[in-house]
C-alpha cells in the first residue's frame, strides 16, 4: 500500500514556504542543507492539526497518553521492541532533551564521547552544559558496495577512552551524515564496555524511522537489558514525518535507576513542548505508517538516483549510498575547490550545502547534501556544481 501524494512540489511553490530552508537564502539559491523534507505532510498529521486548529484546542499542554500509546506500538510493529510506557518523557526537540538529560546525569566539567564527522549541533549541547567533548572519529574504509558500512568505528579505542574515564557516550544512531546503521554486534559491545566503565549512553535516534532495506534499525534500548542498564533513548517523528516546526519530541529510559534520575529534570521540559507537535506526532506513529513507507520508496529512488548522475557527470565525486535517512556525504576533493567547497559552490553555482567542516576538522572537503526533494531539484543541483568548476 502507498500514498501516492508523496511527491515533492515545483520550486515555485516550495520558494513560498517560510522555513529557514526556503528563507535563509536568496531566492536564486537552491538550498539543500536543511534537514527537512520537501513533501506534502501526512494526512493524518493534516487531519488531527486542522481539528485542533478548527476547534481552537491550542491550550498547553498536559498529558497525552496517545503519544506514548502510538510510539509503543510503532516501536513494536517495526522493531519488535515492548516499551515500558510510563518511562517516556516528552521535551520540545531532540536538542532539548539531549541537554535536559545530560543535565542530570552529568556535572560541568565531566567529559563526553563522540564520533566524529557527526551532526554539528552536538558540539552546541556539550557546549552548553560545559562538558569537555572527546571524539573517536569514523574512518572511512572506503568501498564501492553500498550494502556495507564504508565508515568504520574502532571500538577498542572507544574502550580506551572509556577506560579513561567519561561520563557519557552521546551516540548518533543512525548516524548523521554517514547514513550509517550501527550493527548489533557494535551496539552491545558498547552497551557491555558502557556498564563496565560507568559510562551512560545517550542514543539520538531522530532518523530511526528512515531506513533503507535490507538494512534494519536497532533501537540501543530494545538491545538487551544491558543496554537498558545505562542507555537513555532521545527521539522524535519530526524527521520521519517532516514535523520540525511543531516542536515535540520523546525521551526513553527502560530502567528504574535511570528513570529516577531523569525524574529530576525540571517539569517545564515537559511543558516547553508544543501541544500540536505532541498530536501530530501521536498520529504519525499511530497511523502514519503508509505515508511512512511511501516515503522511504521515494527516497529510496533518489538516493540511487543521485549515485546515476554523479557516476555519469561528475565521476570524481565520491558517494556512498546511505543506508538510512535523506543526507548524502559527497567527497569533493578531486573537484579542487579550495579550502572550503561549499562556499565556492553556493558563489559560482548558487547551490547551498552544508559544508563538511562543520561536522569534523578532518573532512572539510565533503558537503551534505538534503535529497529529500524532486528529483528535478536534485538533477538541478548537480548540474549546478557542474557549472561552479
Amino acid at each position: 500500500m502507498s500514498d501516492n501524494n508523496v511527491v515533492a512540489p515545483a520550486l515555485s511553490e516550495l520558494l513560498t514556504h517560510h522555513s529557514e530552508k526556503w528563507r535563509g537564502f536568496p531566492a536564486d539559491v537552491l538550498p539543500l542543507p536543511v534537514m527537512e523534507m520537501d513533501f506534502p505532510v501526512a494526512q493524518p498529521i493534516r487531519d488531527v492539526l486542522l481539528e485542533m486548529v478548527s476547534h481552537s484546542d491550542l491550550g498547553y499542554l498536559g498529558t497525552v497518553p496517545e503519544l506514548a500509546d502510538g510510539f509503543a506500538a510503532f516501536c513494536e510493529q517495526r522493531w519488535g521492541w515492548t516499551i515500558d510506557k510510563s518511562q517516556l518523557r516528552i521535551a520540545a526537540d531532540v536538542g532539548v532533551g539531549v541537554v535536559e538529560v545530560l543535565r542530570v546525569l552529568t556535572s560541568p566539567g565531566d567529559r563526553i564521547l563522540v564520533n566524529t564527522p557527526v551532526y554539528h549541533n552536538f558540539s552546541n549541547w556539550i557546549n552548553e552544559v560545559r562538558l569537555e567533548k572527546l571524539d573517536v572519529p569514523f574512518v572511512y574504509e572506503g568501498s564501492d558496495n553500498d550494502d556495507v558500512n564504508a565508515w568504520t568505528l574502532n571500538l577498542d579505542e572507544v574502550e580506551k577512552v572509556y577506560a579513561s574515564g567519561i561520563k557519557v557516550h552521546l551516540l548518533c544512531s543512525p548516524h548523521n551524515p554517514l547514513g550509517r546503521i550501527y550493527s548489533r554486534e557494535e551496539l552491545t559491545r558498547i552497551a557491555e564496555m558502557a556498564k563496565k566503565y560507568g559510562v551512560f549512553v545517550i542514543s539520538d535516534e531522530i532518523h530511526s524511522p528512515l531506513v533503507y532495506k535490507p538494512h534494519q534499525f536497532i533501537p540501543f534500548l530494545g538491545l538487551n537489558e544491558t543496554a537498558r542498564e545505562v542507555g537513555v533513548t532521545v527521539t522524535s517523528a519530526s524527521k520521519g514525518w517532516n514535523i520540525a516546526g511543531l516542536k515535540s519530541a520523546i525521551i526513553i529510559s527502560q530502567n528504574d535507576a535511570i528513570d529516577a534520575k531523569l525524574k529530576l529534570m525540571p517539569p517545564a521540559v515537559h511543558f516547553r513542548s508544543s501541544i500540536l507537535g505532541a498530536y501530530a506526532s501521536a498520529a504519525a506513529f499511530k497511523d502514519g505508517g503508509v505515508w511512512l513507507d511511501s516515503v522511504i520508496e521515494q527516497l529510496d529512488q533518489n538516493r540511487r538516483m543521485l549515485k546515476d548522475l554523479l557516476s555519469a557527470k561528475l565521476p570524481s565525486v565520491k558517494y556512498h549510498v546511505p543506508q538510512s535517512s535523506y543526507v548524502a556525504w559527497l567527497n569533493l576533493e578531486a573537484l579542487n575547490l579550495g579550502e572550503n567547497p561549499s562556499q565556492v559552490l553556493l558563489e559560482r553555482g548558487k547551490v547551498a550545502f552544508n559544508p563538511g567542516h562543520v561536522f569534523s576538522a578532518q573532512t572539510s572537503q565533503y558537503v551534505r547534501l538534503n535529497f529529500a526533494t524532486s528529483p528535478t531539484i536534485i538533477t538541478e543541483a548537480i548540474d549546478r556544481i557542474i557549472k561552479s568548476l
